[in-house]
């Protein structure tokens, strides 16, 4: 690749071939020839834009466009999302649900404060701004929670017995 900094002769040339209406892939070869130089086609077509000579769509002379030609028709995309968007269900504020309690005092320590053996149970964070803090007492061994609170979460039975529990749904309607 050859340094970017044209010498004044190329630069001269340049402008002469342009002018006698070669193409930029002839310019470079007689450039090439005449100053024994190694200018691609785009080092050439480049170099004339920033001589301010023009590009790729300078105009041939001698040739011109037939009537007949006209510009190719561009078609704009139709979009159809908009039939597919479903509009967004509008639910209306209930009371929050009471959650079941446990026997239990919270330590209510920050998460910088908890330690490695530390229940990790969350308490408050409902009201806007309210600080969240964490049980904090010994944690049951495999769990991330006290005994209380790992029984609060898991809830009566064994796991294949929570699984195959009956659900049920209330529905709500909306108005």
């Amino acid at each position: 690749m050859q340094s970017t900094d044209w010498a004044p002769a190329h630069s001269d040339a340049l402008r002469e071939y342009l002018a006698k209406g070669m193409s930029y892939s002839e310019i470079a070869d007689a450039i090439n020839a005449k100053f024994k130089t190694a200018y691609s086609r785009s080092a050439a077509l480049g170099r004339a834009k920033r001589m301010g000579l023009g590009g790729l769509d300078r105009p041939k002379e001698g040739v011109t466009p037939p009537p007949s030609a006209k510009p190719p028709l561009l078609r704009r995309l139709q979009r159809y999302a908009a039939e597919f968007i479903r509009p967004v269900p509008v639910f209306e504020r209930t009371e929050t649900v009471k959650l079941r309690c446990v026997d239990i005092n919270p330590r209510h320590l920050s998460l910088g404060e908890l330690e490695r053996g530390d229940c990790r149970y969350p308490y408050g964070g409902d009201k806007e701004g309210e600080a969240i803090t964490f049980c904090g007492h010994p944690r049951r061994a495999g769990s991330s929670y006290c005994a209380p609170h790992f029984h609060l979460t898991r809830g009566p039975g064994t796991a294949s017995e929570r699984a195959a529990g009956t659900v049920s749904l209330r529905l709500v309607e909306v108005a």
